[in-house]
């Protein structure tokens, strides 16, 4: 699970096989303990919500909105070598 806000505007393609995917870019901003410390965590990562019923979820989101992300992390492509990482949406709540 990761909350943040939607840092690029949701954009959605439809495979070959005919499933919707809609993919945007959530940025994280959070404090964290780590070795007794207080430090600021940051990250931006890629959202990527496939099928019908996850369309719903993303049909209003929009630039800036808070959203809470459940899912799992996986390559963003299917190329050889590929280390980027996506977070694969299971479950989006709005925040707002």
């Amino acid at each position: 699970m990761l909350a943040g806000h939607v840092a690029s505007r949701p954009a959605t393609r439809v495979s070959p096989a005919g499933i919707p995917i809609t993919r945007f870019t959530l940025e994280h901003c959070s404090e964290q303990q780590e070795a007794g410390q207080q430090r600021e965590a940051r990250c931006r990562i890629e959202v990527v919500a496939a099928g019908k019923t996850m369309q719903g979820p993303v049909a209003q989101l929009a630039e800036a909105d808070a959203v809470r992300v459940r899912g799992f992390l996986s390559n963003a492509g299917y190329r050889s070598g590929e280390t980027r990482l996506a977070l694969h949406a299971q479950d989006i709540e709005r925040l707002d």
